[in-house]
């Protein structure tokens, strides 16, 4: 396969930091929209891959997006965002909103089916066995892979069993917590085991905020994560295929980067620009590829890391194996970095599904 960036593209990459510190941050609203379809200047350029015969005649796509969970708005943004992307590439496109009580979209003739679906069902691989059961083709990881990611546990797990670096953590429930609490103190970092986008995170500094989100959490889920806090900055890597992709930092002037860092605030920066030794970058897309290969993921994932300040060691914290679509999403500005337009990225999304299953 041809690599989208290779070894020496990477550490040139990755030596661009140091070239252009200094440089001025670039807020969110002044990064381009999934819409827009300009490179930006010095973008790694993607390589031409060979035609799919069947993208020739255009397909018939549906996009689900929606669902029932607490992610339902961002999915709604996302699942529009590729219908519209879709289209103006010539397919015949319909968006649907779908739940596990109403599979109705899943009637209608298609050759395949595009996953906007965030959160439970969509990202939980249920969504991905009920397609392969009934024979329908659709992009990104399978029922396996997304069930493993989903599951944060799991997937920390599968990260040490493989030797990538994750936070140390434990899993409390209602019946093990008063004998965990006792080898916490803090900082620690509280969520469920199985939410998305930053869903009911919270970074607890004492023993009274631990406690108290610890139970909650475990009232509301019957178990939840506390994870190890690690200072420094926070990175996000979009891997496309089996290739990384640019990394992004993301700064919010929130001590945490939450769901209003991530679907609201407008002062959240993401940037390329990143302030790191270009071999601790270059180290971390290849974790990054290595991470999305151990959990199976394919087509498309975005990878998410914590930068101990200290010692530039990476941490693994997840991968969203049905990463956000909207304007405030990653993946898509990493593809545009790399030289894919938001219209390019859906399509070799559908190129690598379409190779994969040839």
């Amino acid at each position: 396969m041809t690599r989208m960036v290779d070894q020496a593209m990477r550490r040139a990459a990755a030596s661009n930091v140091a070239a252009r510190k200094g440089a001025a941050t670039m807020p969110l609203r002044d990064l381009a929209s999934p819409s827009q379809v300009a490179v930006p200047s010095g973008a790694i350029l993607v390589p031409e891959y060979p035609p799919v015969p069947e993208l020739e005649r255009g397909l018939k796509i549906t996009v689900l997006s929606g669902g029932a969970s607490a992610e339902r708005e961002v999915s709604l943004k996302s699942g529009r965002a590729v219908a519209a992307s879709l289209t103006s590439l010539g397919h015949e496109v319909r968006l649907a909103d779908i739940t596990p009580g109403d599979l109705r979209a899943l009637d209608q003739p298609m050759d395949m089916v595009f996953i906007a679906l965030h959160g439970s069902f969509g990202e939980d691989g249920r969504l991905q066995r009920i397609l392969e059961e009934r024979g329908i083709r659709y992009c990104g990881s399978g029922p396996e892979a997304s069930a493993v990611a989903m599951d944060k546990v799991a997937a920390k797990r599968r990260f040490d069993a493989e030797g990538i670096p994750t936070p140390r953590f434990e899993v409390v429930t209602r019946t093990n917590a008063v004998d965990t609490l006792h080898r916490w103190v803090g900082p620690a970092v509280i969520k469920p085991v199985a939410e998305g986008s930053s869903v009911d995170c919270e970074l607890a500094d004492d023993r009274y905020t631990l406690i108290r989100r610890v139970g909650e959490l475990t009232e509301r889920y019957g178990r939840c994560l506390i994870e190890e806090y690690i200072r420094g900055p926070e990175l996000t890597v979009g891997i496309l295929g089996e290739q990384a992709l640019p990394p992004i930092e993301i700064r919010t002037k929130r001590r945490f980067y939450d769901y209003q860092a991530k679907y609201v605030d407008d002062d959240t920066q993401y940037l390329f620009d990143i302030d790191l030794p270009p071999d601790v970058l270059a180290e971390v897309m290849t974790l990054s590829e290595r991470a999305s290969g151990a959990l199976g993921c394919r087509d498309f994932c975005r990878v998410d890391w914590m930068i101990d300040a200290a010692s530039c060691r990476p941490y693994v914290l997840e991968i969203n194996t049905i990463p956000g679509f909207t304007d405030h999403s990653l993946l898509p500005k990493a593809a545009l970095r790399a030289g894919l337009s938001f219209p390019a990225l859906c399509q070799r999304i559908i190129e690598l599904s379409l190779q994969r299953d040839s």
